[in-house]
């Protein structure tokens, strides 16, 4: 019995935030009961996914099948390493991010102003993030993500600009298009197979004739793939993303784009282990690497500039996917880990400019260092990590992907190498050029922060006084995060060490099938 009790853990990342959205609704008028709530569910769920980590590490996937329905008909939820670990990550991100969004919350829409829907919604966001993490058929990822699309719907029309509308159109099309796209291949997967349980499909996919195991591959690795923002299914997001609240694009950037990765993963992985599809994913992830990283050096505002490194940096998880061996997905797995924090970070930091200056464009700014010396570390930290300069986390990282590929020789692997490098160093230069414009160089003579100008660029900025220090409300969560993201460099041992045993777990899914279906296959 108590063995059935901890698998009914798994369920609660998931039922927690849906919970909590619901108290939140009831308690609209209140904004103080809102924030506990929103705060104590997340709180909650951090532990939760804490525990399911260590159980996963030590005994193997954790797995419930919804209402005791059996896997091959009800819904199954599985938390085995990989899915645990990305669930704690996740849920510390989300945590980070609503706190920092109480401070941003008052200063950009007053005290009094109706956020009601804010809250629920963002609790929508993170219980449809564990769904897709935890799901362990295609359908119900198929839901994860409707529901973590759904609330991001409304989180980045938040305050209704027109701006926002109009970013929010091309953000919503292009969902409802892979959404498309995904239905379309569960119904052909079903269609073919007869079940859509991750476990149950590579027995019965490899029984079909090769063509169709390709086109259905090609079928759900596209579907991920603007998901994820893949070049060349990433132009969307550059457009999309920046002109949200400072909170949305953070967990977008940090989270969004990684539940379409960990989509990939799981899918090369489970269900089509036999064939990776290695040369057409090696070419797709060094066309996101270069062309990405080109975009962003172009930008000359910050947080463009960081949307662009983003889709840059997916293609470095996908060199080690299109590796398909443990190594790869090792690295590949410390570096999801790795950017989720770095990535939410610095869109916080690129808030906190916002706030401190009323704009991220680069030729506005100028003398942060010496007006707010923590905001040019707060930057710096993060930034650095980001363009892999050890002993970060990100120099660990893109060390393990490249010694993966160095370790397969093969030609193509070296040209993934190569565009990683360079990647890496146009990276550098990329956030260099952003640090010595808003931080280092003096501020123009005729732009003065919180002068009439600044304030009526950016009407929550009213005077100067306003402005001379950051609101610790933002500050201290953009903080936490950035000291998250050093742990994550100093901790780097353990770290590498479970990336490795959630790769070879994937490797070998004989226990995931197992987890789910109640067989060894």
């Amino acid at each position: 019995m108590s063995h059935h009790l901890w698998d009914q853990l798994v369920l609660l990342p998931v039922i927690l935030p849906l919970l909590g959205a619901g108290l939140c609704l009831a308690f609209g008028r209140s904004a103080p009961a809102q924030r506990l709530i929103s705060v104590v569910v997340l709180t909650v769920v951090v532990a939760v996914a804490g525990t399911l980590l260590w159980r996963a590490d030590a005994y193997g996937p954790q797995s419930v099948n919804v209402g005791g329905w059996s896997a091959d008909i009800g819904i199954s939820l599985v938390a085995d390493r990989l899915s645990a670990l990305l669930l704690v990550v996740s849920t510390i991100v989300t945590l980070s991010v609503l706190l920092y969004s109480f401070g941003q919350g008052i200063v950009e829409f007053g005290r009094d102003a109706p956020l009601s829907v804010f809250h629920p919604t963002f609790l929508v966001l993170s219980a449809g993030v564990s769904a897709a993490f935890l799901s362990a058929d295609l359908f119900n990822l198929f839901v994860g993500f409707e529901i973590l699309l759904a609330a991001s719907f409304v989180l980045i029309t938040l305050g209704g600009t027109e701006a926002r509308v109009r970013s929010g159109t091309i953000y919503v099309i292009v969902s409802l298009i892979s959404s498309f796209l995904f239905l379309i291949s569960i119904a052909a997967v079903y269609a073919a197979v007869g079940t859509v349980n991750l476990a149950a499909l590579p027995e019965r996919i490899a029984e079909l004739p090769e063509p169709v195991q390709l086109v259905l591959q090609l079928m759900i690795l596209v579907t991920f793939s603007i998901k994820a923002a893949v070049f060349p299914l990433s132009a969307w997001l550059p457009d999309s993303y920046p002109t949200a609240p400072a909170p949305v694009t953070a967990v977008f950037a940090g989270l969004l784009t990684k539940v379409g990765v960990y989509a990939i993963i799981r899918v090369q992985t489970t269900v089509f282990p036999d064939q990776p599809l290695s040369d057409l994913l090696m070419v797709v992830a060094i066309l996101t690497m270069v062309i990405g990283i080109l975009g962003a050096v172009a930008q000359s505002d910050i947080k463009r500039l960081l949307s662009f490194t983003l889709v840059s940096h997916i293609g470095y998880m996908l060199f080690g996917i299109a590796l398909a061996t443990e190594a790869g997905y090792a690295g590949a797995i410390f570096y999801v880990v790795h950017h989720i924090t770095v990535q939410t970070a610095l869109f916080l930091v690129a808030g906190l400019i916002e706030y401190r200056t009323g704009t991220t464009q680069l030729d506005r700014l100028g003398g942060l260092a010496r007006a707010t010396p923590i905001l040019a570390v707060l930057f710096f930290i993060p930034a650095m990590n980001l363009a892999g300069v050890p002993p970060f986390s990100g120099f660990l990282g893109k060390l393990a992907l490249i010694q993966a590929g160095a370790a397969t020789g093969e030609l193509l692997v070296y040209g993934g190498v190569a565009a990683g490098l360079a990647t890496s160093l146009l990276t550098l230069y990329a956030v260099a050029k952003a640090w010595n414009r808003a931080f280092w160089q003096p501020l123009d003579d005729d732009i003065e922060y919180g002068s009439p100008t600044s304030a009526a660029l950016h009407p929550t900025i009213a005077t100067a006084d306003t402005v001379s220090r950051l609101p610790r409300g933002m500050a201290l969560p953009t903080l936490g995060l950035v000291v998250f993201s050093l742990t994550l460099s100093v901790a780097a041992g353990p770290l590498v060490s479970l990336s490795q045993r959630a790769a070879s777990e994937l490797a070998d899914q004989s226990a995931y099938t197992e987890a789910v279906l109640g067989e060894t296959p």
